[in-house]
């Protein structure tokens, strides 16, 4: 049975909160270095996080003493529907169908060049898959190879029970967020379209109800913006969703839906303001504008001409005072507040993550006068602490989770702790067959709703895998 993940954790919480709290005031002021934690190897994480990776006999996933995994999908096997299991696993959601099951909405972060990859390579004569759903086509009528796949998994018996193709015909959907009322959004991160000799425009998003059986109606909710989206998450107390983009020079933005419970219906699409710097730079690339831990406030500006057919929108919203950031890339709500990441933020490049507390009157009239504030939570300067978090999420006890997609080297699912220290979680354990390369990135983590297993793709060959362990052994 699905129990309460906040149950689950509240004990491991409770002990770790009044550690967490003094050490986050003195990184806060400065007094103690931050970002520092798991370096590979024989280290810290002897006596701090869950221990140290353990090598994996397989030699697919490496994890600490006492935890273990399942594989439950992999790239290429027969879907119920008749189609192939898509590669390039990307960003994903889990949802709660019954006492037993969850549902996993997956997104493959295909193009449409990438067919050969993708759900229609080898359809059966007989496939059960509904042909008018397809959002977007090639000039020569095959389906564009992006889209979302959803993995129905017991959580009772540890077996997956189903697999379909749930959103089909969209392009490089890499990220994406939870809805409140059980869907998925899936984010297209390109702005390839006619112009580049498309029937059709891509680079919005799409809602993926997590309990539909079979492809949805691919209908893109233009009002959120036309740009190279990664990732979006939604306060559930106001509606509001929050949305970052994969660029270098990107903006961090939020919806103002007219109706909350229905984005399609329209709304307001703005973009973050930094008030002490308007068209700020929070990247720390060129001089030092904020260290680890500042907390600034901010206010946010209406987006004009929002489907931008010329895809510059965030040139035009930086030209109007918005700040600018390193890569916007994970994002996810948690208590009271977001994290987001900046996969090459700081002087070395290495990211950033930010925290985002709205206001009390968070779009509305009264914002003004108690702005929302933007804390640079965590800039990383080595590379074997934390290099180039992508995907992330919340974690029951409310450590930040995040996939690492580096340049070269060995990939990680690392920790972040309330106060700022990292630790390992996961290690890629595949060989990497060329010097200086690097293996598969992680992706889509994210949490069984009672707290027990956490699930996480890796990106390609792709692989949904499932792990458990003793989640509530935390050392600090």
């Amino acid at each position: 049975m699905i129990q309460s993940r906040r149950a689950f954790m509240a004990s491991a919480t409770a002990a770790a909160l009044s550690a967490y709290a003094a050490r986050a005031q003195a990184v806060a002021q400065g007094q103690v270095p931050a970002a520092r934690g798991f370096v590979d190897g024989p280290s810290r994480n002897e006596v701090f996080g869950y221990g140290p990776m353990r090598p994996d006999p397989e030699g697919l996933l490496d994890l600490p003493e006492g935890f273990s995994y399942r594989v439950i999908s992999r790239v290429g096997q027969r879907m119920d529907d008749g189609l192939v299991t898509p590669d390039k696993f990307d960003g994903m959601g889990c949802f709660a169908l019954d006492n037993d099951r969850v549902a996993l909405v997956r997104n493959h972060e295909l193009d449409h060049e990438e067919a050969d990859l993708g759900a229609f390579a080898r359809p059966d004569q007989d496939d059960d898959f509904n042909w008018d759903r397809i959002y977007g086509r090639q000039a020569d009528g095959a389906p564009v190879a992006g889209g979302t796949s959803t993995v129905v998994y017991n959580l009772r018996t540890g077996q997956t029970e189903r697999q379909h193709l749930s959103l089909a015909g969209t392009n490089n959907n890499c990220a994406g967020g939870v809805t409140p009322w059980g869907s998925w959004l899936s984010c297209e991160e390109t702005t390839d379209g006619v112009a580049d000799g498309l029937p059709q425009d891509h680079g919005w998003v799409f809602e993926v109800p997590a309990a539909e059986r079979g492809a949805v109606e691919p209908l893109p909710i233009r009002a959120m913006g036309r740009f190279r989206h990664e990732a979006v998450c939604i306060d559930p107390r106001t509606g509001v969703a929050y949305l970052t983009e994969d660029v270098r020079d990107s903006l961090f933005y939020r919806y103002l839906p007219n109706d909350r419970r229905n984005l399609h219906r329209g709304g307001r699409l703005q973009a973050l303001v930094l008030i002490d710097a308007e068209r700020g730079d929070t990247r720390n690339w060129h001089g030092h504008y904020w260290a680890q831990g500042e907390r600034k406030a901010v206010r946010w500006i209406d987006m004009d001409q929002v489907e931008s057919p010329d895809a510059d929108l965030h040139l035009r919203g930086h030209a109007a005072g918005a700040a600018v950031f390193a890569r916007g890339e994970g994002l996810h709500w948690a208590e009271d507040h977001l994290y987001f990441t900046c996969t090459s933020g700081g002087p070395a490049e290495c990211g950033q993550i930010m925290r985002y507390d709205p206001s009390r009157f968070e779009g509305q009239s009264g914002e003004a006068d108690e702005p929302g504030h933007l804390t640079l939570f965590v800039e990383s300067g080595d590379r074997a602490v934390l290099d180039y978090v992508d995907n992330i999420t919340v974690a029951p006890n409310g450590h930040v989770i995040g996939c690492e997609d580096k340049q070269s080297g060995i990939q990680h699912v690392k920790g972040v702790t309330p106060d700022g220290r990292i630790y390992a979680i996961a290690r890629n354990a595949l060989d990497i067959e060329e010097p200086g390369g690097s293996n598969t990135e992680f992706a889509g983590a994210c949490w069984s709703p009672d707290g027990r297993v956490m699930f996480v793709n890796l990106y390609s060959p792709g692989a949904t895998l499932a792990i458990t362990g003793p989640w509530d052994a935390f050392r600090i």
